[in-house]
């Protein structure tokens, strides 16, 4: 084969390449099909090839694809900022433009630090954050995740933020049971910042739903709600990383809106431009930026192509497209039937241990053991078999603090039918069935 230049993920491996994309179907250049079940990684919410997104791409580039924000705004970012605050909860009222969710979660964490030196206070500069998540790859980004594969080899240049467990009931960090114990994870979080000082905490992120580093944990009822009041009660900014959760992936425009909880920085990626063009945000609410407005008046933070207009045209395009075919119902109601497909599923495999989710973003955790729930690492085994059945799932950490075992994410676009869910699920079991014919009992579940 003639030698490539591309830096791929693993270097010397062997990748299809893809020809085009149809709904929620790839094609790659030997025609093989494959279901898009991860929508790529958690981004191509409408599916491939929408023509009305590809016009708005048109439309945009007859016009002009490139102004930097300090000499112009545009038409179509001032529309998509004006749309994303009529669409997300509260007084989310500002937009900063950013090209991915891992700019847009340090960008908050930016601006949640500069929200208190504007008031003169200069010790808030640490930010709180959990094991088991996942914030990005930047240094900033990476500092706040408590992902420890995607750490190791930086930990020198990084912060040591992460501080309180995860809301992890299949594994309680505390080897409790819900409701008796008293959201204890929850409540971790008052004793860490008694502990750092109220005083040095400018904020608390958390991913509404845990997606890359845990597989798609959901916390119990109650725990957002506890989290918030601590935060209000200590005077620290609420921050909902909302880059793989957001614009309709769970059944709600926002997440954390399940739990009726009102952040006061959201950062949003992934599904806001459907993967078609690069295109991230941090929304800040009017009470973070009123002292900013009183004050510098201008967010410390910027990106070449911050509020690009042609990223913000197709930006704008897909949100007007999931209005108008009702995706996020949509993706409520097929997710409530594959969560169950995939619960009766796993009646069927000894080695799913958990299946959990909200809307279109469900995780299966794999162990060796159901009833002792001994985590097994199987993730690569069961992406690679599903590929070779055509479908695509993503992978995940899981097991005990998120190292010990994995998972895989599956979550197709928000588009997707009904049949093309049995579809799925169908090629799932067949990929399922060959992990299983490889395990070897006895020598701890090993894979052939």
């Amino acid at each position: 084969m003639e030698r490539s230049y591309l830096i791929k993920p693993i270097l010397d491996a062997v990748y299809p390449t893809i020809d085009y994309g149809k709904g929620v179907y790839l094609y790659d250049k030997n025609q093989k099909d494959y279901i898009d079940g991860s929508s790529g990684a958690v981004t191509a919410s409408i599916g491939h090839g929408v023509p009305e997104i590809i016009k708005a791409i048109n439309d945009q580039a007859n016009k002009v694809s490139f102004v930097y924000r300090s000499q112009f705004t545009s038409e179509p970012a001032e529309r998509l900022a004006k749309k994303l605050s009529e669409l997300t909860p509260g007084d989310l009222h500002w937009s900063f433009f950013v090209n991915s969710g891992s700019e847009a979660t340090e960008t908050a964490m930016k601006i949640a630090i500069q929200y208190w030196q504007e008031q003169g206070i200069f010790t808030k500069n640490k930010i709180i954050s959990r094991f088991i998540s996942y914030h990005g790859i930047t240094l900033g980004a990476l500092s706040m995740s408590g992902h420890v594969g995607r750490r190791e080899r930086f930990i020198p240049l990084l912060e040591e933020f992460p501080s309180v467990s995860a809301p992890y009931c299949y594994r309680c960090p505390f080897k409790l049971t819900y409701p008796s114990c008293d959201l204890l994870c929850a409540s971790e979080l008052e004793k860490t910042i008694q502990r750092m000082g109220k005083q040095t905490i400018a904020a608390f992120i958390a991913e509404p739903i845990i997606g890359a580093a845990g597989g798609a944990i959901v916390p119990p009822e109650g725990y957002y709600q506890e989290i918030k009041e601590i935060c209000e009660r200590n005077d620290i900014l609420f921050i909902a990383d909302e880059v793989m959760t957001g614009i309709g992936r769970t059944g709600k425009m926002l997440a954390i809106e399940h739990w009726n909880v009102q952040p006061d920085i959201v950062a949003l990626g992934k599904g806001m431009s459907a993967g078609y063009t690069p295109m991230a945000a941090t929304i800040v609410s009017d009470r973070v930026m009123e002292p900013i407005l009183q004050g510098s008046k201008v967010i410390m933070s910027g990106h070449t192509y911050s509020a690009n207009p042609q990223s913000a045209a197709v930006s704008l395009a897909v949100l007007d497209y999931i209005e108008k075919l009702q995706l996020i119902d949509r993706g409520h109601m097929m997710g409530n039937y594959l969560l169950h497909k995939l619960a009766t599923l796993a009646n069927e495999f000894s080695f799913i241990g958990d299946v959990r989710g909200k809307g279109l973003l469900i995780g299966i955790e794999f162990v060796y053991d159901k009833e002792k729930k001994i985590p097994i690492k199987l993730a690569t085994v069961v992406i690679q078999k599903a590929m070779e059945h055509g479908l695509l799932v993503y992978p995940s950490s899981a097991g005990e603090e998120g190292i010990t075992g994995d998972a895989i994410l599956i979550s197709p676009p928000l588009v997707i039918t009904k049949e093309e869910v049995d579809e799925l699920v169908t090629r799932l079991k067949r990929a399922l069935v060959e992990v299983e014919a490889s395990l070897h009992p006895t020598d701890g579940g090993q894979v052939s």
